[in-house]
C-alpha cells in the first residue's frame, strides 16, 4: 500500500513538472497563452509580422506551425489586422475539410497556410509555400522537420526557406540544447 502511495505522489509529482515546464513554453510563445488579460506586445507575433511584411510583397506564400493552437489563434487576429489572407487546419479540421483548406492553398488562395504541428505534419503536399516558420520549438526536432517538408515535395519548383521563432533566455533555449 506505501508503495503505492509513493508512486501516486511520485506521478503526481511529475505531473505538476510537466505542467510547469508547458506553461514557460507558452508565455515563451506569447504571454496571453498564460495570462488571456495580458496587455503587453508578443515579440513572436512582431518578428513573424516583420517577416511577412518583407515576404509578402514579394509573392511568398508561408507555412506557419506551431503547437499550441491558441497561438495559432492570435496568429489569425494579427494576420486578419493586416488583412493578410490565411487558410488554416488544425486537429479538429474533419478530412473533408483539410482537403479543400489544403487544395486551395496550392491553388493559391492564401498568402499564409496557419497548421498546428501535429495536424499538418505528415501527410500534406504544400508546395505552393516557399517559406516555413515554426512559432515554437517541439521537443523533437525530427516533428519540425516533418513538419517543414510539407513544402520540400515533389512538385516544389523554388528553394524552401525555414525560419524557427525562439525566444531568447527562455526554455526555448534549452529545448534547442536538448536538439544538439
Amino acid at each position: 500500500l506505501t508503495r503505492d502511495l509513493a508512486a501516486d505522489r511520485k506521478g503526481a509529482r511529475r505531473m505538476q513538472i510537466f505542467a510547469a515546464i508547458m506553461r514557460l513554453r507558452r508565455a515563451a510563445s506569447n504571454a496571453r497563452l498564460v495570462l488571456p488579460d495580458a496587455v503587453g506586445p508578443s515579440s513572436k507575433l512582431a518578428a513573424l509580422g516583420d517577416l511577412l511584411d518583407d515576404l509578402l510583397p514579394n509573392h511568398h506564400k508561408v507555412l506557419v506551425f506551431s503547437q499550441f493552437v491558441d497561438h495559432l489563434a492570435l496568429v489569425k487576429e494579427m494576420l486578419t489586422e493586416r488583412g493578410v489572407s490565411y487558410r488554416y487546419l488544425d486537429g479538429g479540421t474533419p478530412m473533408a475539410a483539410r482537403k479543400i483548406e489544403v487544395d486551395s492553398f496550392q491553388r493559391g488562395e492564401g498568402e499564409v497556410f496557419l497548421i498546428s504541428l501535429k495536424a499538418g505534419g505528415s501527410g500534406l503536399n504544400l508546395t505552393a509555400a516557399d517559406y516555413v516558420v515554426h512559432m515554437d520549438p517541439w521537443w523533437n526536432p525530427a516533428s519540425e522537420d516533418q513538419a517543414s517538408d510539407r513544402a520540400h515535395r515533389i512538385g516544389q519548383t523554388r528553394p524552401v526557406t525555414i525560419y524557427r521563432l525562439v525566444a531568447r533566455d527562455t526554455i526555448e533555449d534549452r529545448i534547442l540544447g536538448l536538439h544538439h
